[in-house]
């Protein structure tokens, strides 16, 4: 097995995950935040085209043709993790494919062991590779899908690929209900 071809493969699975959990909802929907911190379905999607760009990009000497709005000069400044009213989901979706896109030429260009340099890391700890910045990466990205997922099943149900709770609610019921009889026997 080619492990660059493996994790290529699986950053796109999850890649395409976080993409779809997007699909059929409405711009509010793709917005609001769903949790005490904020966290929303667009912002994910932003937050992980910053570092597809600066992991798999300005790492290897390889900026964005195009910096997307939000990017400052300080990545600890960026407005990354929610969508300002005036960046539709068209551009940020949009900007996520581009970055996207920037990432797997450097990952086809390089080899694993291909030095590279993450700027606003700690000193000492700025010198990386290729292999584990895409492992970084693939874990990103796995990472906040898994969230993605999450958020679209409170939302509407929607879960793992394109299946709705809804399609076969007793089952669900049930298997809430178990759980939650679980979790009550440590009252």
């Amino acid at each position: 097995m080619d492990p660059k071809a493996e994790l290529s493969r699986v950053l796109q699975v999850s890649r395409t995950t976080l993409t779809s959990k997007l699909d059929g909802l409405s711009d509010h929907d793709v917005r609001r935040p769903l949790t005490p911190t904020g966290t929303n379905l667009l912002g994910l999607v932003k937050h992980l085209a910053g570092l597809e760009y600066g992991y798999l990009g300005e790492a290897f000497g390889r900026p964005p043709v195009e910096r997307p709005s939000w990017f400052r000069d300080d990545p600890y400044d960026e407005i990354d993790m929610w969508a300002t009213a005036d960046e539709s989901r068209e551009y940020i979706v949009g900007a996520y494919l581009q970055a996207c896109a920037h990432a797997d030429v450097t990952v086809g260009s390089l080899e694993l062991s291909s030095p590279g340099y993450v700027a606003h890391w700690a000193d000492g700890h700025r010198e990386t590779t290729l292999d584990v910045l895409l492992i970084r990466m693939v874990a990103e990205t796995s990472q906040h899908a898994g969230h993605a997922d999450i958020l679209r099943e409170q939302l509407d149900g929607r879960i793992g690929g394109n299946t709705t709770i809804a399609a076969d609610a007793a089952f669900w019921d049930d298997r809430r209900a178990q759980v939650q009889a679980a979790a009550d026997h440590f009252r």
